[in-house]
């Protein structure tokens, strides 16, 4: 009964920014690593960004690095994607996701035109 709720996607002109967040419940949040995916359409769903439980640790796609930060809130159960310096590449649904679980949210759409 893990659920997550991605928001905060929408339109944005290159070289924009954009925060993402996702608020999960039902699992003890704090407990587990979490992870930032996006698609776009015609191509796999790729990991974009991972968090450690505590938030010590991080790591992102060598294409999002010094452009996208990956954060948490354990007390309000929300993991943030920070994203910077957008690019029309960046244009995908995104995703978050438990990996202990295999549960993901329903997405939200980042669009970055050309």
């Amino acid at each position: 009964q893990v659920q997550l709720v991605e928001s905060g996607g929408g339109l944005v002109q290159p070289g924009g920014s954009l925060r993402l967040s996702c608020v999960a419940s039902g699992l003890t949040f704090s407990w587990y690593a979490m992870r930032w995916y996006r698609q776009a359409p015609g191509k796999e769903r790729d990991l974009v960004a991972s968090i450690s439980p505590a938030g010590g640790s991080t790591n992102y796609v060598d294409s999002v690095k010094g452009r996208f930060t990956i954060s948490r809130d354990n007390a309000e159960n929300t993991v943030t994607l920070i994203m910077t310096s957008l690019k029309p590449e960046d244009t995908a649904v995104y995703y978050c996701n438990v990996p202990a679980y295999n549960a993901w949210g329903q997405g939200t759409q980042v669009t970055v035109p050309s």
